[in-house]
């Protein structure tokens, strides 16, 4: 007979996994010890918080919980009395006495009485005493919690405490704990999983229901817990905050240490007050940096792809909305905590940490993390993003800015600095609340302000800029650690004008910043210079008032890219990489997983930066400039004079300008082109290696194929072509043009560069 008592199984094996240590109820006259367990992290420190908010544990006053420990008799009754609600009842049995050890003046007399007498869930031994300081077995308190739900001793039977151990684990109530050792202490961490399983079981008896029913209480199921420093009835802000923009204040004056921010869970109430909140455990969350965000798929950087809906619920700032809404403030590069359920879909997500940041704290130490559990309140088991990576203090940097996310129990560190000249501010310049810069307004932290008032309008000026684009200090231009590091793509170029997306989200307008002139041709070459810019990937800086200056990036880390072992010459990939391709047609944003299997030459790679720890974390793909090479098919057209006049096309469009050639090249061939450095023609025009009716079982995936002996690579910049319908594939629907290639046809002609890389697929009829 197994009942559906344990709804959320997988809970207590979390437990089980992560826990770090114990559990420890004080006499009621002691000292209320720390919320704080800085010796858990992740689930384990969720899920005992659940049981602090109850009373039915707490840590030390050391702020740790101690797992390996052990508790007394006494102390469990204590745990048992809280877990019935029935802590009011107390007073009828703190006179009397059950046990001849244990007098009325014993700490814990009202727990034990109560627990033998009222609620006959504990027995003493057969000298009639009950021996409150000797620790509690596993076996006896797996057998204290069958009583608690209601089954007697006839229902089990058997051999103590075999029998009982065995029942207990038919009904889950000792799932993730090991009751091979009924005889053996019991552990704290153990008494935590233990408890954590009684208040998901059903009861035995007349009426059944739920535990948590049947000790008083009400539940609310799948609620998500929003915030819980939210403003309550009585003013204080301790209430919680849930999706459904409900709020209830907490029982007995307990304030949640946060730790349960973020989650979706069952609210326990008491009255109109909140006893606790449990969390499921069946689903997980896990944070990802975006590469793609459409209309029903997030694709990470690592190529990972989650479906979603429109109607999926989004929290930003500890506002709700939908993914249809919030799309459009996702851009690459952007970090989402994502919360999946059982069968691996996204049922709710938080953009960034998911709060607004309020204060923040500078890092000014290598590997330090000085001022983070200030930054917290005290709360401890909090994970470390930096730049949406996972960290720790060994990739504290300084002039890092941390914040925390109490919604996702997150430090979320940003390393982004922008150099510019000090516009505006508002309302003054030692205590603004907001500042102008590179034609943004920028709002100010009130822990930036100290900073920030060594600063006038009209300064050079460098800002630490938190994860969600606050000010939270600002330093000297050229400190040494704090060189500005803004990327951007130049998005729209007229003239002198341009504005920048940077890749944290910012867009920024001005006029560019051309130098000095020495005559029209000088102006007019730089003003070709800035055009070549658009869609481009550059650097920006501030020289003056709605003034910018823009550098455009290449270079950086040299060698072929090795996807199979994620890196790039000799420097790894970081784990959030994102990686662009440039285009006749601009800029596209694309995962690891668009890349293929086979390598990439460096040839290929116009830019590759690195991080903080040396990965690189930005990759251009696709050739620019004079003096790269282009792959695509030749076009031919004759001028007024009956010049022949050759421009090369590719699946982006036309790449080239018609140029006079002498070159004895036909249409529609495939080729290898450099343009000369002048921009007047190509210096260099050869056709590719044709390797003709390819059977797709060469394939090896679709990173390579295998023709006559020789193993060629395709890359993503691979294009295809489509005989039949006289257009060029596109990719779509999460398929590649490799995919659709593929599934076209049985066959298809390829055309190969030198390097033994296909830089083009035919399928279809006769060429047309």
């Amino acid at each position: 007979m197994r009942r559906k008592t344990m709804k959320k199984r997988v809970l207590s094996l979390l437990l089980l996994a992560a826990m770090a240590a114990s559990l420890l109820v004080l006499p009621a006259q002691a000292a209320p010890p720390a919320n704080r367990f800085y010796d858990l992290g992740g689930d384990a420190y969720a899920q005992v918080e659940s049981l602090r908010l109850m009373g039915v544990m707490d840590g030390f006053s050391d702020g740790n919980f101690r797992p390996n420990g052990q508790l007394t008799r006494a102390q469990f009754c204590k745990m048992v009395v809280c877990a019935l609600n029935a802590e009011d009842e107390l007073g009828l049995y703190r006179t009397v006495t059950v046990y001849p050890d244990v007098k009325p003046s014993h700490w814990a007399a009202a727990y034990i009485n109560m627990a033998s007498k009222g609620k006959n869930a504990i027995s003493g031994f057969s000298d009639g005493k009950f021996y409150p300081d000797r620790t509690v077995t596993l076996g006896q308190a797996a057998t204290i919690l069958l009583r608690v739900l209601g089954y007697k001793d006839e229902n089990i039977g058997g051999v103590w405490p075999d029998s009982y151990l065995s029942f207990a684990a038919s009904i889950g109530l000792t799932d993730g704990v090991d009751t091979t050792k009924g005889n053996s202490p019991l552990s704290r961490s153990d008494a935590a999983i233990l408890f954590n399983n009684l208040l998901r079981a059903d009861v035995q008896g007349e009426g059944g229901g739920n535990f948590l029913t049947t000790a008083g209480l009400t539940t609310k199921t799948d609620m998500v817990l929003v915030s819980s420093n939210a403003r309550g009835p009585d003013g204080k802000e301790t209430a919680m905050l849930f999706s459904d923009g409900s709020i209830y204040q907490m029982a007995g004056d307990k304030a949640s240490n946060g730790s349960l921010n973020g989650l979706k869970g069952t609210l326990v109430l008491e009255g109109q007050k909140v006893r606790t909140f449990l969390p499921d455990a069946l689903g997980i969350s896990r944070t990802v940096t975006v590469a793609k965000a459409e209309a029903n798929v997030i694709t990470d950087r690592s190529g990972a792809k989650y479906n979603v809906t429109s109607g999926t619920k989004v929290y930003r700032n500890g506002a709700e909305t939908t993914w249809s809404e919030a799309r459009s403030w996702v851009n690459p590069g952007t970090s989402l905590t994502l919360y999946l359920g059982t069968a691996g879909n996204v049922e709710f997500i938080f953009i960034g940490g998911g709060d607004s940041s309020t204060e923040a704290v500078i890092v000014y130490e290598k590997n330090s993390v000085k001022g983070f559990d200030a930054l917290t309140g005290g709360v401890g088991g909090y994970t470390i993003y930096k730049n949406g990576c996972r960290a720790n203090a060994k990739d504290m940097r300084p002039y890092d800015v941390a914040t925390y996310a109490s919604s996702t129990n997150t430090i979320r560190v940003c390393d982004t600095r922008l150099t510019g000249y000090y516009e505006s501010c508002t309302p003054s310049p030692t205590e603004p609340t907001s500042l102008r810069l590179l034609g943004h307004d920028f709002d100010v932290l009130p822990t930036a302000q100290s900073t920030l008032a060594k600063f006038r309008p009209g300064d050079q000026i460098t800002l630490l800029l938190t994860e969600d684009n606050k000010v939270a200090g600002a330093v000297k231009p050229n400190t040494a650690g704090a060189n500005a590091n803004a990327i951007g793509i130049a998005t729209s170029i007229s003239g002198t004008s341009a504005t920048v997306e940077l890749l944290c989200g910012i867009e920024i307008k001005g006029t560019v910043d051309l130098g000095e002139a020495y005559g029209n041709r000088t102006e007019q070459i730089r003003q070709e210079e800035l055009a070549r810019m658009q869609n481009r990937l550059v650097r920006v800086t501030s020289t003056g008032k709605n003034r910018i200056g823009l550098v455009r990036l290449g270079g950086g880390v040299s060698g072929a890219l090795d996807l199979e072992k994620r890196r790039i010459g000799s420097s790894n990939l970081a784990e959030t990489v994102s990686v662009f391709r440039y285009t006749a047609k601009g800029i596209d944003t694309l995962s690891l997983s668009d890349l293929g299997a086979g390598p990439i030459p460096n040839g290929e790679i116009s830019y590759a930066h690195t991080n903080w720890a040396g990965q690189v974390d930005i990759i251009v793909l696709g050739a620019v400039g004079s003096g790269a090479t282009l792959y695509g098919r030749t076009s031919i057209s004759l001028d007024d004079r009956d010049v022949r006049r050759i421009a090369i096309f590719n699946d982006q469009g036309q790449v080239t300008d018609y140029f006079r050639s002498n070159y004895d090249i036909a249409g529609g061939v495939y080729v290898a082109a450099v343009e000369a450095n002048d921009g007047t023609g190509f210096s260099s025009l050869k056709p590719l290696t044709a390797l003709k009716d390819v059977p797709n079982t060469a394939w090896s995936g679709e990173g390579a194929v295998t023709v006559d002996g020789r193993t060629y690579s395709i890359p993503v910049t691979v294009m295809a072509y489509n005989k039949d319908t006289g257009e060029w594939i596109s990719a779509g629907d999460g398929k590649t043009v490799v995919d659709i290639a593929h599934a076209y046809a049985k066959k298809c002609d390829m055309y190969a560069s030198e390097d033994g890389v296909i830089r083009a697929i035919e399928v279809g009829g006769d060429f047309r």
